[in-house]
């Protein structure tokens, strides 16, 4: 199965024009190898010095060898005409051929740069699978190069066959390859994001949030030493994604390190291969292991005593192996100072350090790491959360200072739920998930989220919650390391856990409090700011009535 950018495409809306890509994307992903990648809905608007740049794909195939198909999809009816085929309905004539040769030129020439001038291997391909072309020869376009409705059902064919190597050609070196995938994924602004996505909502807050990702990667300094104290929303983790890539492209060999498993997990799933991924604890096991000293778990203090070999070992033992030229620490509020120290250790003396924090997700009250000498870039920009989740937590939590939005999305009306004992807590909770299902959302953009943590909570008994069953980590891992989860549609998980990730609509259950002091403040921030187009709350009368919305 091919690679696909932007992830979360199954999630899309199935209606329209849109559905029909989607049913598109689903074939070519299926039917392509692994080697292939697609990239979808290219949609941009960049300035370029005093100009504003336009343009528009459907999809964008890369072969193995770096070859580029550009393929434009047209469902429905066309018009032909002496000059070539045309869009119908239009006030302004206009001819495909003219579109497509627009486009292709204008990657074309944007490519260049990114190949060190070398001319690149792209090619164009027109999709109408609802018509019928009747003078392939005057269409304005290479007959080769369309596929109509008779010639539907070697699309996938035409694809592979136009982006396989050719026998004659030279194999494409591993810097081409990926110098073509950075050029989509990150000039694009199409940096794989490590949240959920959905829809139109999404993709406008992986473009928006991309500010973060260009700019903080254009600061020169020597040594490279950057600490990045960003809210959340702002695109802290497509930075590291971008820093981790940029490393490879650039033979440097990088290391991603964070706190939360589910989000090493993910990001080991969308990072390319060549470095290392892993949460803190991870890594001292991997390297004690490598160094034959496989650490004991299940008995007292078992992380603490794993924890202090690990820094022990790397502080005197310096290995090529575990040597690295970019390090990357993801939710850096996580992180103690002893655990910095041991990860610089693995830095080599000219490789590059990055440092991404939010003190405002700090849910296990650590003191701030001193970072002695490192430039501070800081992001108080929230591209993720709709605007009036925001307002509601600007007014009724009290943050050091207001968070700025960037969200697309400013009417998504979040709503509270309150309950006074067990019984009503499940009752309301249930009419959260009928509302949610209600306002058209699947059970698969739904997160149930606990307030409290996977220990204490009420909900984390149950396998099933009224008629919907409860997806949930069993704190089991296979033997590949992926998490165990029971068998469920509706995810369920705490606030703790899903920190760095995020659903389209987010129910926050469970939540209660006598005082509103930080660490709750800071708990109530992270759940709520996980949700990208709905948030409700499903709260105790006590702590509703603090949490009401905004008139």
């Amino acid at each position: 199965m091919a690679r696909t950018h932007p992830e979360g495409w199954k999630q899309l809306p199935a209606a329209g024009a849109r559905g029909r890509e989607r049913a598109t994307l689903a074939q070519l992903a299926q039917a392509l190898p692994r080697a292939w990648t697609i990239y979808h809905g290219l949609h941009w608007t960049r300035a370029e010095g005093t100009q504003m740049v336009f343009g528009d794909i459907a999809f964008v195939v890369v072969g193995p060898s770096g070859r580029v198909l550009l393929i434009e999809q047209h469902a429905g009816f066309l018009e032909e005409s002496a000059q070539g085929l045309l869009r119908p309905g239009k006030a302004r004539a206009q001819l495909l051929s003219h579109e497509l040769a627009r486009s292709a030129d204008a990657l074309r020439n944007r490519l260049r740069p990114a190949l060190d001038g070398a001319e690149p291997e792209l090619d164009i391909l027109l999709y109408c699978p609802d018509y019928t072309v009747r003078q392939p020869g005057s269409a304005g376009l290479d007959p080769a190069r369309i596929v109509d409705a008779p010639r539907r059902d070697a699309f996938v064919a035409t694809v592979e066959a136009l982006t396989r190597a050719h026998d004659d050609e030279a194999p494409a070196t591993l810097a081409r390859l990926q110098a073509v995938h950075r050029f989509f994924a990150d000039v694009l602004e199409l940096v794989p994001d490590v949240q959920a996505h959905i829809g139109q909502a999404d993709d406008l807050t992986t473009r928006l949030s991309g500010g973060l990702t260009e700019w903080a990667r254009r600061i020169e300094m020597e040594p490279h030493r950057l600490r990045i104290i960003a809210t959340a929303g702002s695109g802290k983790t497509q930075l590291a994604l971008a820093a981790y890539t940029d490393a490879l492209a650039h033979g440097r060999r990088p290391l991603y390190v964070c706190y939360n498993r589910p989000l090493a997990d993910h990001f080991a799933r969308i990072a390319p291969a060549g470095g290392e991924v892993a949460t803190f604890h991870q890594l001292c096991d991997r390297r004690l292991r490598d160094a034959g000293r496989k650490p004991v778990f299940g008995a007292p203090g078992a992380f603490r005593r794993m924890e202090a070999e690990f820094a022990a070992l790397v502080s005197s033992e310096v290995e090529a192996a575990w040597q690295f030229d970019e390090l990357i620490i993801d939710e850096g509020q996580d992180f103690m100072e002893a655990w910095r120290d041991a990860l610089l250790a693995l830095l080599k003396p000219t490789g590059r350090a990055w440092w991404l924090e939010d003190p405002l997700q700090n849910l296990y009250d650590r003191p701030t790491v001193a970072l002695p000498g490192w430039v501070r870039l800081s992001a108080d920009t929230n591209y993720r959360t709709p605007a009036d989740v925001l307002a509601l937590l600007n007014a009724r939590l009290p943050l050091p200072a207001p968070i700025r939005t960037g969200s697309p999305v400013a009417d998504s009306e979040p709503e509270v739920l309150p309950w006074h004992d067990d019984a009503s807590l499940m009752e309301s909770t249930k009419r959260a998930i009928t509302r949610a299902l209600g306002l058209g959302f699947r059970r698969e953009m739904i997160v149930l989220l606990t307030f409290r943590g996977r220990e204490h909570s009420r909900f984390t008994p149950l396998a099933q919650l009224g008629p919907h069953r409860l997806r949930a980590f069993t704190g089991r891992y296979d033997l590949l390391g992926e998490p165990e989860h029971s068998h469920g549609e509706l995810l369920i998980d705490s606030v703790y856990r899903f920190k760095g990730q995020s659903a389209p609509c987010i129910i926050f259950t469970e939540i209660d409090f006598d005082t509103l002091d930080e660490l709750t403040m800071r708990k109530l921030f992270v759940g709520a700011t996980r949700a990208t187009m709905k948030l409700i709350m499903v709260a105790s009368e006590r702590a509703a009535a603090q949490l009401s919305p905004l008139d």
